[in-house]
């Protein structure tokens, strides 16, 4: 027998016993990389999703926060009808269940990234980065996630060592990455602004979804996060001309000076670099630790464009050498899709 599902009951009885709400069904409608769940509710003649999001693994209040915040800015979040926040339970719009990446192909994607990218501007000039109350993507937290890259997946899924002359050369790596985001304007950020958070909607698209670890950071982390996505790739030159086209929305908007295209490139290809190495860890993580393996097929991809980007810059050389030669490699052997 399956176990009882209590924090499901729990729901339940807060929809219909708190809030009065005569519940005709309810359907799991998607689970994140964290232990955040959603249900689709059908309450009367509309549709909801209600957030399980289980304290103390969970807190739903940035989730709040921050959904007030990009609404204040014109981004489409969805509308959050109850939230009790000590039990972690959430009752939100529905957008429904079309996200970018079931919507995306060669036709249609310059008319759905022009939506997003306008969106996207909308976030980055509509929240004031001096009053939004968001932490900072500083150095710690830069240097933390690239630790999530090597302990999950070099250390813990590979179980691969570097020597001191790889280590030397991961380290520099690191330095270079960490410094390129510090340097850049610094704006909010989303974070997972991808095609699994965006939502397909018929007016005001899209839809923003899983917003609620929004920083103050480096303005090309979103962008990046968008055009080089984890679970959909792109020709490379077609992703060139949107993130061009993206630089000088920018410069009209003010936030950046028209006379630099070059460095605004390294910004992009080197924020990439360090969300990647991120993703692959995390991706790593979840198999290990979560015994969610669906991820694993998506590490070639996003380390595929570490190895792209890199290439265009000497300082990354010898990290380069050290993943195309031993991690790579390792990871096609040992890690069955």
């Amino acid at each position: 027998m399956p176990a009882p599902d209590t924090r499901l009951a729990h729901l339940l009885a807060w929809l219909g016993d708190d809030l009065g709400h005569t519940v005709a069904g309810i359907e799991p409608a998607s689970q994140d990389a964290s232990f955040r769940r959603y249900f689709r509710a059908r309450i009367g003649a509309d549709s909801y999703i209600a957030m399980d999001a289980p304290p103390p693994r969970e807190n739903v209040r940035p989730f709040l926060k921050v959904a007030e915040l990009l609404r204040g800015a014109g981004v489409r979040t969805p509308v959050v009808h109850a939230a009790d926040p000590e039990r972690g339970f959430v009752l939100l719009g529905d957008f429904g269940s079309q996200c970018y990446l079931d919507r995306l192909d060669a036709a249609s994607a310059d008319a759905l990234y022009a939506d997003a990218l306008a969106s996207l501007a909308r976030l980055q000039t509509g929240v004031d980065p001096a009053r939004a109350g968001l932490p900072a993507y500083d150095e710690k937290l830069l240097r933390t996630e690239l630790g999530i890259f090597r302990e999950w997946f070099l250390d813990r899924l590979l179980h691969l060592e570097p020597d001191a002359a790889e280590t030397a050369a991961l380290d520099r790596a690191g330095d270079a990455l960490v410094a390129s985001a510090l340097e850049q304007p610094q704006v909010c950020v989303h974070r997972d602004y991808h095609s699994r958070n965006l939502m397909v909607v018929e007016t005001a698209n899209p839809g923003v979804l899983d917003f609620q670890d929004a920083v103050i950071g480096p303005i090309t982390y979103d962008l990046v996060s968008l055009l080089r996505d984890c679970y959909i790739a792109w020709p490379t030159a077609r992703v060139e001309v949107w993130m061009e086209g993206y630089r000088e929305t920018l410069c009209g908007l003010g936030l950046l000076q028209r006379n630099d295209p070059a460095r605004f490139r390294r910004w992009f290809d080197l924020m990439g670099m360090q969300r990647h190495l991120k993703a692959a860890g995390i991706f790593a993580r979840l198999w290990l630790r979560d015994g969610r393996p669906g991820y694993l097929k998506d590490i070639p991809r996003t380390l595929g464009y570490v190895v792209e980007a890199g290439a265009a810059y000497p300082e990354f050389r010898d990290f380069l050498a050290f993943l195309n030669g031993r991690a790579l490699p390792r990871f096609a052997a040992e890690v069955r899709l």
